[in-house]
């Protein structure tokens, strides 16, 4: 039997933003990284987003595998791993001149990963690259190159809804569900597949129909009822059943995701401020992803100013509780209060690095904007007796190396069905106005 050839692997620096622990991920395979994407490195460090977190840890990485091979034959990365290299800046070919003569780091990585398949004609030699024109770039002068699958949703088209109709339940059951209080057996319906923990289902009878959860561990299907949340109305059967995953103690990881519209946010917050004499505080967040890939420094004033357009939205939805309320009423003066006494903190993400996440409501919106190693470094904070969520639209993404298989909230979603205390629903219905959801649909 022939013994395998290991590949190499060139990785850019955007993979390794990604994740930034990614060199263990190609097992026994070689990993070579150009000296170009070291320079790109450096321009990251500083920082309080969490890209310039990664771009640190990765050269905190780097110095652990320091040796004398680093740039010769490369540094073994541990018991059956391949060994990781950096390479040296390279003269452009002839080819690469031709084709792109503009000196930039994109085509820098080019030539060293050019120069790496050169000289390593017996191996398989791949650019591994986020940037889908870079990878255009490549493969049109010959060079392999890939994008990062690692942490991929594989069948985007079968991500779990969490949420299930069944038709043609029998009405005795479906009368049942509001008789028992302690639920139905799951048994007494025909399900297409198992169900899994905290799975929703609209059982619909000839006469009647019911909301119900999944129980996992008592395989009984209970009741879900519909419940008005400081100020805030379910409008249908998908925010009635966000709504109970929101409220219930048991379930302290909850996704919901869905277009513009749905309610996802105003669901979240809602249902965080009725719940606030649990928690010490409640933290509504979301990434700051500048518009049109320019930085948040190009925008006028102060640091507050800059970062004022970013959360806008979520002191909307904000204002949208309030405004059930008249300004003189206790539950007005309630949020007044505590946003106040900081109970109730609106920021970008970046700014709740290093404070303690123990018996906080943490709402993370536009999550579909994070990296899944950016999703997991939030979600190993949490400290007891918090609960977290996590919102966004994963057709809606703003930031031009992830995509609906590839970002955080697709991944979370996809890695933790079954779990007890994970709960996911996908909103459908907009609930703003019918131009809105026209416009969503249609444009």
């Amino acid at each position: 039997m022939a013994k395998k050839k290991n590949k190499i692997f060139v990785l850019d620096t955007n993979v390794l933003l990604h994740d930034y622990k990614c060199i263990y991920n190609f097992q026994d395979n070689d990993i070579v990284i150009p000296i170009t994407v070291l320079e790109e490195l450096d321009k990251f460090k500083k920082g309080n987003d969490l890209i310039n977190f990664h771009a640190r840890e990765f050269t905190r990485e780097l110095d652990k595998l320091s040796g004398d091979g680093l740039f010769d034959a490369g540094v073994s990365l541990g018991k059956s791993l391949g060994h990781l290299s950096i390479e040296t800046g390279k003269v452009f070919s002839p080819q690469i001149r031709e084709s792109f003569p503009e000196n930039t780091p994109d085509h820098r990585i080019l030539a060293i990963a050019e120069y790496v398949m050169l000289n390593h004609k017996s191996k398989q030699v791949t650019l591994v690259t986020k940037d889908i024109n870079l990878r255009m770039k490549a493969k049109s002068i010959g060079v392999l190159a890939a994008d990062y699958e690692s942490d991929k949703v594989q069948n985007i088209d079968e991500l779990y809804k969490g949420i299930n109709t069944i038709e043609g339940v029998h009405d005795d059951v479906v009368a049942k569900v509001y008789e028992e209080s302690e639920g139905v057996p799951a048994s007494l319906v025909k399900l297409p597949s198992e169900p899994v923990s905290n799975q929703y289902f609209v059982l619909k009878g000839t006469r009647s129909s019911a909301l119900v959860r999944y129980h996992h561990p008592t395989k009984v299907f209970e009741r879900v009822l519909k419940q008005k949340v400081y100020g805030i109305e379910p409008r249908n059967a998908e925010q009635t059943f966000g709504l109970d995953a929101l409220l219930n103690d048991s379930i302290q990881l909850v996704t919901l995701t869905g277009k513009a519209g749905t309610g996802k946010t105003l669901l979240a917050l809602a249902a965080a401020i009725m719940q606030r004499q649990k928690f010490t505080q409640i933290f509504l967040a979301r990434p700051i992803v500048p518009l049109s890939n320019r930085d948040i420094g190009f925008l006028p004033g102060d640091a507050k100013d800059k970062i004022g357009p970013y959360m806008q939205p979520l002191f909307d939805n904000l204002d949208v509780i309030k405004n059930k309320f008249s300004v003189t009423s206790k539950d007005y003066q309630k949020i007044e209060e505590m946003l106040k006494d900081d109970k109730l903190i609106i920021t970008p993400l970046a700014y709740i690095r290093g404070r303690s996440l123990s018996r906080v409501f943490f709402i993370v919106d536009e999550a579909q904007n994070l990296t899944p190693h950016e999703i997991k470094t939030i979600i190993t904070r949490a400290g007891e007796g918090t609960k977290m969520v996590f919102t966004g639209d994963i057709e809606q993404i703003d930031t031009p190396y992830l995509d609906m298989k590839s970002n955080g909230l697709s991944y979370l979603t996809d890695k933790m069905i079954g779990q007890d205390v994970f709960a996911h629903i996908n909103l459908i219905r907009g609930e703003r106005s019918y131009l809105a959801e026209l416009a969503s649909n249609l444009l």
